[in-house]
């Protein structure tokens, strides 16, 4: 097997390790108060998606018609890293921008990560002053906080990943500022060894083990009981409407459609953030046990997460959701012919123009996409804003919300004069 950003096999004897690290998760948690919001939802027996049967038949009970709905502006999207989060934040940033709605913006690209989000972090936010519509970027979850400055009627959802493929891109793309990957090289070595190079604590080091975890406000390095794994996670389901997953993308977004009452090309997007496929390590099953084992928090928080978004697709319908997928698919591939130089991503070598070139971080080129130079201006404007990345897209927003005052230009009686 071809090696890619120090993959590799192990032998027999990391395959029984991992298998005994698997048996031996450490059972971590802090509980954190949060608003009570009552989110029911009947768990399917098995957390990987939909019945064989019904999905391979598009079986599903088509539920009666929705009533009229009026689409939702009042949203909380906890951005969680390295689970394609960046599309989501340029479906919100393409909404709020049209409907012309406020952002809750930090004064740069995140609100002060890695600590616990804090209200007066909001640019232009004050505590007698007004509520703000949309809360997109990076943050590390606290609700109270986050109440402080948004509408108490706002939809709350975030998105998770499994932890395996969440780990191998963290690793690509946090490995030269988290101390852990820093000593270890490799990914291979340190999954060998995790504890010889992991200090708990250590600045930097919560990318390295459950940061699905950590983002959604929680600490992975308090002990705890089964019991209260499940009483965190229960609470989470209560605070967020909906939990998107990344491996089922377009699912998901046909559910944050209907959830929100948007129409199919508020949600149609192209994805953002993405590394060429020749740079994604392909790991074996041992390895991949030994990474559910390492961050086994963020395994408890996905599985319980997924069996709650495929009770969620069963209650829309199996068939509903594939005739809705067919839709947004083909929507999606007619923009990118119609807007996209090349008809899909673009390495960053490939995009002259800056404003849409993505920020290149870590190990991995990250994909953008070139817009078409012939189109007409109204089409050029709704190409390049799916195309902008989140970094460019929210400098427009906050230059938008807040523009410089005009240049002052002093004249003398004299000068005036003259």
């Amino acid at each position: 097997m071809r090696v890619l950003f120090g993959c590799g096999h192990f032998r027999l004897l990391w395959a029984a390790l991992g298998i005994s690290m698997t048996l031996g998760f450490t059972i971590q948690l802090l509980g954190v108060s949060f608003q009570k919001r009552v989110f029911s939802s009947r768990l399917l027996p098995g957390p990987w998606g939909p019945p064989a049967k019904a999905a391979a038949a598009g079986e599903g009970v088509q539920p009666s018609p929705a009533p009229p709905c009026q689409p939702r502006k009042h949203l909380v999207f906890l951005k969680t890293h390295k689970t394609g989060s960046s599309t989501i934040v340029n479906i919100l940033h393409r909404f709020g921008d049209s409907q012309g709605l406020q952002f809750a913006l930090p004064a740069r690209y995140q609100f002060s990560y890695p600590n616990p989000f804090q209200a007066r972090r909001v640019k232009g936010w004050h505590p007698k002053g007004r509520l703000f519509d949309i809360l997109c970027h990076h943050m590390r979850f606290s609700l109270l906080e986050v109440q402080r400055v948004m509408h108490s009627d706002s939809f709350y959802f975030s998105i998770v990943r499994d932890p395996v493929s969440l780990a191998e891109s963290a690793f690509s793309y946090y490995r030269g500022v988290v101390p852990a990957f820093r000593r270890a090289g490799t990914l291979l070595e340190f999954l060998a060894s995790p504890h010889h190079f992991y200090r708990p604590g250590e600045r930097g080091n919560h990318y390295a083990r459950n940061l699905l975890w950590f983002d959604f406000g929680l600490d992975p390095l308090a002990s705890q009981s089964p019991a209260l794994i499940r009483a965190a996670l229960a609470e989470l389901e209560h605070v967020f409407h909906l939990v998107l997953v990344t491996e089922h993308m377009d699912e998901s977004l046909v559910l944050l459609r209907h959830a929100l009452c948007w129409t199919l090309d508020d949600v149609v997007a192209f994805r953002h953030n993405l590394r060429s496929p020749e740079s994604v390590c392909t790991l074996e099953p041992s390895h991949a046990a030994r990474l559910r084992a390492w961050n086994n928090l963020d395994w408890h928080l996905y599985t319980h997460f997924n069996r709650t978004f495929w009770a969620r697709v069963e209650r829309f319908g199996y068939a509903r959701m594939a005739r809705e997928m067919t839709m947004l698919q083909k929507r999606r591939a007619e923009l990118m012919q119609h807007c996209l130089q090349g008809g899909g991503p673009l390495g960053p070598g490939d995009i002259a123009d800056e404003h849409v070139r993505p920020f290149q971080f870590g190990q991995a080129p990250i994909l953008g996409y070139a817009v078409q130079p012939s189109l007409a201006p109204e089409e050029q404007k709704v190409c390049q804003r799916m195309a902008m990345p989140e970094l460019q897209y929210k400098d427009f927003l906050d230059a938008k919300q807040f523009p410089a005052p005009p240049l002052q230009v002093n004249v003398s009686k004299s000068q005036g004069a003259r």
